[in-house]
């Protein structure tokens, strides 16, 4: 029996094939993950900056700038929290939840290089960025 012709992209010859898989994709079974990183008592999702963000108690995150001084305590506003079993995640159930943070001082982002151009004229530009960001720890996380 004959195998079909394939043409194109699909020709034998232009696959890839690794005969190992790269090892981050490949999850270590026989590690054990900390109980107190990936899944801690107590936790919250909480927004800044347009973003949101898993945080639990003494944790340190990158927020966007605050434009406060160091050492300030801040209020971020709980999307969620989640304590063992108990989760509460509407307006009515967070309304005295609370998260506190204090911010220990300002970082920089990685630099991002852009480059924009129009064909056929001569017109070309290079351009940098770093974002700042504010680190904050945070100090408590309360059901209210």
């Amino acid at each position: 029996m004959h195998r079909p012709r394939l043409h194109g992209r699909f020709r034998p010859s232009r696959l890839i094939i690794f005969p190992n898989p790269p090892k981050t994709l490949v999850p270590r079974l026989s590690e054990p993950q900390p109980a107190d990183r990936f899944n801690p008592a107590m936790y919250a999702v909480i927004a800044s900056g347009g973003k949101q963000e898993k945080v639990s108690q003494g944790q340190k995150v990158q927020l966007e700038l605050l434009h406060v001084e160091d050492g300030t305590e801040v209020s971020l506003i709980p999307v969620l929290l989640v304590d063992g079993t108990t989760v509460l995640s509407t307006p009515d159930q967070l309304k005295g939840a609370s998260v506190k943070g204090r911010v220990i001082g300002t970082e920089k982002g990685v630099k991002i290089n852009g480059f924009t151009y129009k064909k056929r004229t001569n017109q070309r530009r290079r351009f940098g960025h770093r974002q700042q960001y504010s680190l904050v720890e945070i100090t408590s996380i309360a059901k209210g």
